[in-house]
């Protein structure tokens, strides 16, 4: 049993994989970000083919065609110079930018963008031969090697696909205008990039399952890693169990504390008490203040009539206020009636008292009010 409890069985809890993000160890995919990098690239290239191609046809006849001044004034080359410079850098930006999105966004893909400091702190124990030989035939080289020739052999059939495809436009770009040659070598380009970006598609929709899945097992717990952990989050049993006893004893306090504002409790002789409160002006129903059973049934019409508060006695209509009512809420509509009778019976004989007439007589609650569905 102790081996079994040992064992790396477990998924790991959130806390676990939380404290690895701060660690930096968030699953990763290099061919997923590959793939989305030369997706977006390939795709930008094929679009802004004509506009780049244009673009650098006329960049190319401003710039490389100078003046007989110009070859011979230094000032004058280098502001030409820094002219093409920004030329080429303002035609390039799209480009630019899409690219380095898409790099920012892959691993959003897959793990979700994390800065952790924690992964600059050198680790020695990477300068461990020992521990690099081991490395180096662990069964992650083994997939990484397979996965290398996987990549290698798809990047390459593509590659073929594409070259016997397109290799009479590629032949014949030195005999178009430089025009037409520059943009169609573009487009040409961005086409050669979406093919191998899809070809390592592939590899990523492998590659994406098996990253995921490593990364969870290295973070599976023992059982008693799980309990440990439990007990540091929530605290032990016993402390839990002593919280929860100094609460209800709290809460029994200010329950007390209200029986002496209400109306009546209604009480079944020796196990169920429950207190109500009724104020026309501010509630829509009379409400539960106090309610138990046994010992603190008992308590209840102790204080109740400490303070002089009616006890009525109807065994049905205390058990089931008891159970359909919580402390503090309203009881509900099926219990409208026999409350009604009751604080009316209570009211009459509080006025009666004053006057000194004859006491009103008690009404019968309905024996099956107990068995109504609330």
């Amino acid at each position: 049993m102790a081996e079994n409890a040992q064992e790396r069985t477990e998924k790991p809890t959130p806390k676990r994989i939380q404290q690895a993000r701060e660690r930096g160890q968030v699953p990763r995919s290099v061919e997923l970000s590959a793939a989305t990098v030369m997706l977006i690239g390939g795709a930008s290239l094929y679009l802004l083919s004509g506009r780049l191609g244009s673009g650098l046809h006329a960049l190319m006849r401003t710039f490389f065609t100078p003046d007989r001044d110009e070859l011979f004034d230094d000032g004058r080359l280098v502001i030409a110079l820094g002219d093409a410079l920004m030329h080429s850098f303002l035609m390039c930006l799209p480009l630019f930018v899409l690219t380095v999105l898409a790099a920012l966004a892959a691993p959003a893909l897959i793990g979700g963008w994390n800065v952790s400091t924690k992964t600059l702190v050198p680790d020695l124990s990477r300068l461990n031969p020992l521990s690099g030989f081991k490395r180096m035939f662990s069964a992650r080289s083994v997939v990484e090697l397979g996965k290398a020739f996987a990549k290698f052999g798809v990047v390459a059939a593509a590659a073929a696909i594409f070259l016997r495809m397109h290799a009479g436009e590629l032949l014949t770009l030195g005999s178009e205008p430089t025009s037409t040659a520059i943009g169609h070598a573009i487009e040409l380009t961005g086409q050669a990039m979406l093919m191998l970006a899809a070809a390592i598609v592939i590899v990523a929709a492998v590659d994406v399952p098996w990253q995921l899945w490593q990364h969870l097992s290295k973070l599976r717990m023992t059982r008693q890693e799980i309990r440990d952990e439990l007990k540091e989050t929530e605290g032990s049993p016993e402390i839990k169990s002593r919280i929860r006893s100094v609460q209800q004893e709290l809460a029994r306090r200010r329950m007390m504390q209200e029986i002496p504002k209400a109306d009546v409790v209604v009480v079944n002789p020796t196990h169920y008490s429950v207190a109500l409160r009724y104020d026309e002006r501010r509630m829509r129903a009379p409400v539960v203040v106090a309610k138990g059973v046994d010992a603190v049934a008992l308590r209840i019409r102790e204080i109740a009539a400490e303070h002089r508060v009616p006890i009525f006695e109807a065994p049905p209509l205390a058990r089931a206020l008891y159970r359909s009512v919580d402390i503090g809420a309203e009881i509900p509509a099926s219990l409208y009636v026999a409350v009604a009778q009751v604080l009316t019976y209570v009211y009459q004989l509080r006025a009666a008292r004053r006057t000194g007439e004859v006491p009103p007589v008690p009404p019968k609650i309905d024996p099956s009010i107990d068995q109504t569905r609330h």
